[in-house]
């Protein structure tokens, strides 16, 4: 009985499309011949601005050693310039990169209360959202209502106002008291300005400082010539 030939296994991952990687800036803009387009307008201060022909607006590239780049596409016709394309993709990555660290991530922390929080787990909990705003977190925190509890809501209520007022140098209310469901929630954002108004108060301190040692110095008793200060005894 002849053996049937077993099935060899595959070696390797079967063949796939790669996933298209993201594109990047230089596959944002076509340029030169990569553009498309019949007709085109030119923008800048390096051209006479004005719808070209393609073939016009490659020439006047050329005679310039640039190249033509197109910036608007969706434009009717599309927009392009006249640039150094090198200089312009670092243009371009320099602005994105500055755009990126404006923008900042903004980080919610959640603190939970029970409608009958007693104190030493009230203040446990105040220390920390007082640390969180310090580093620039926003804090959300909520009374959580279970089963009958939820008649407590007004206690609720009360809690959360007393919290936000109790982080007022720290903090501000970006949303009362509100509630979803079984829970009561308030918004609490850091304060930015409260680290330049503490050194802008301590500046303050140092500079009248030496005004309040002036009338010191004034009120020093006039020395007759007949007398001996002790800086003259010495």
């Amino acid at each position: 009985m002849e053996k049937k030939p077993q099935p060899q296994p595959q070696s390797g991952r079967p063949n796939r499309p790669m996933p298209a990687k993201k594109n990047d800036i230089k596959d944002q803009y076509r340029v030169n011949e990569r553009i498309r387009a019949k007709e085109v307008r030119l923008v800048g201060d390096n051209v006479e601005q004005g719808v070209y022909t393609i073939q016009e607006a490659m020439h006047m590239a050329d005679e310039q050693g640039l190249d033509l780049i197109e910036i608007s596409p969706n434009a009717v016709p599309p927009v392009c310039k006249i640039l150094d394309y090198q200089k312009f993709l670092y243009q371009q990555k320099k602005r994105q990169k500055e755009q990126k660290q404006k923008a900042t991530k903004v980080v919610v922390k959640e603190i939970r209360f029970g409608p009958q929080t007693d104190d030493h787990d009230y203040n446990f909990k105040l220390k920390h959202a007082q640390g969180f705003l310090k580093e620039g977190s926003k804090v959300k925190a909520y009374v959580f209502f279970r089963g009958r509890s939820i008649l407590f809501k007004e206690q609720g209520e009360v809690l959360l106002l007393r919290f936000a007022n109790d982080l007022e140098d720290l903090g501000k209310v970006e949303m009362m008291p509100v509630l979803e469901g079984k829970r009561m929630t308030i918004m609490i954002t850091p304060l930015k300005a409260a680290p330049k108004k503490e050194k802008q108060a301590g500046e303050l301190r140092k500079d009248k400082r030496p005004e309040a040692q002036k009338p010191a110095e004034a009120a020093k008793p006039e020395v007759s010539d007949n007398e001996e200060t002790p800086d003259a005894a010495e």
